[in-house]
């Protein structure tokens, strides 16, 4: 296949780059499914950006690695450790994502960026005192580039849907359940829930196939393996410029499915996009 060797060597080299960065404890979400208590749960969009830890310092990637962002962005952030995304707007995720890898930040896509909080990690407290606290923090910070994101309280599955579709039809991908007792806890938990249409979840690619008919000589599909050790394949989704420069073997993409087969397979899985929210490293 075109560019297979290559793009191995790219994929190889990412890896050996990133190794070595340990990415902070973060809080993960399971997924919502219809008749679960929504009693206690507070909802709020979900943003598709890029995840970014303040760490009272400097913004730190899901894998470990210091975004540098332009000194004046974070001047007046607390010294307080916040959980948040990077992001520009809906439909922006390859500029946001593009913008934050850089090793010399671009001020002119920086000015476009905004730090939406959602969380205080280093609080004790439980969730609905950590808004609270979120909100006191950026009313007494001179900062603009961050907010908190909105929350309401959640109610109905009625409601929660017709939330979830207007927020869909605004351009956004989908709404975050979060318990307003739960304490921050690094790790999957219920505590945390995402309502989407379709469930997503992340893979590390590890071969290609190639195409037929059309195709020939070009990606197929890609076979991935996720975070529970199961491999399988992500044949659709692909553009034709991605069919002939595909993700590179290590790279890690994300996949959007319906649901599990009787084999505990994503069912319907088809790409979506490459995780391209990690800084380059250094030379």
């Amino acid at each position: 296949m075109k560019n297979r060797q290559g793009l191995a060597i790219i994929g190889l080299w990412m890896i050996a780059g990133w190794c070595l960065a340990q990415g902070p404890a973060l809080q993960l979400a399971q997924t919502y499914e219809k008749g679960m208590v929504l009693q206690g749960y507070w909802v709020s969009e979900k943003l598709d950006g890029v995840r970014a830890y303040w760490n009272g310092e400097q913004l730190i990637s899901k894998g470990g690695h210091v975004i540098k962002a332009p000194a004046w962005f974070v001047r007046g952030y607390p010294d307080t450790p916040m959980d948040g995304e990077l992001w520009m707007g809906h439909g922006r995720f390859a500029e946001v994502s593009a913008a934050v890898r850089r090793l010399q930040p671009n001020a002119q896509e920086w000015r476009q960026i905004r730090y939406k909080v959602f969380d205080l990690p280093a609080s004790e407290a439980p969730f609905s005192q950590r808004i609270q606290q979120m909100k006191a923090l950026a009313l007494a910070s001179n900062a603009y580039t961050f907010s908190v994101i909105e929350q309401q309280p959640a109610s109905s599955h009625v409601a929660l849907l017709q939330r979830l579709d207007k927020v869909m039809a605004a351009g956004g991908e989908g709404l975050m359940l979060h318990h307003g007792d739960s304490l921050y806890q690094a790790g999957r938990s219920d505590a945390i829930l995402k309502v989407k249409t379709y469930q997503d979840a992340e893979a590390v690619v590890i071969g290609h196939t190639e195409g037929k008919g059309k195709y020939r000589g070009m990606l197929g599909a890609l076979v991935v393996q996720d975070e529970a050790g199961r491999r399988f394949k992500l044949g659709s989704g692909f553009s034709d410029a991605q069919r002939q420069i595909p993700p590179p073997i290590g790279a890690t993409v994300t996949y959007k499915y319906y649901g599990l087969t009787a084999n505990e397979l994503p069912r319907f899985a088809s790409f979506l996009r490459v995780r391209h929210d990690e800084p380059l490293a250094e030379p």
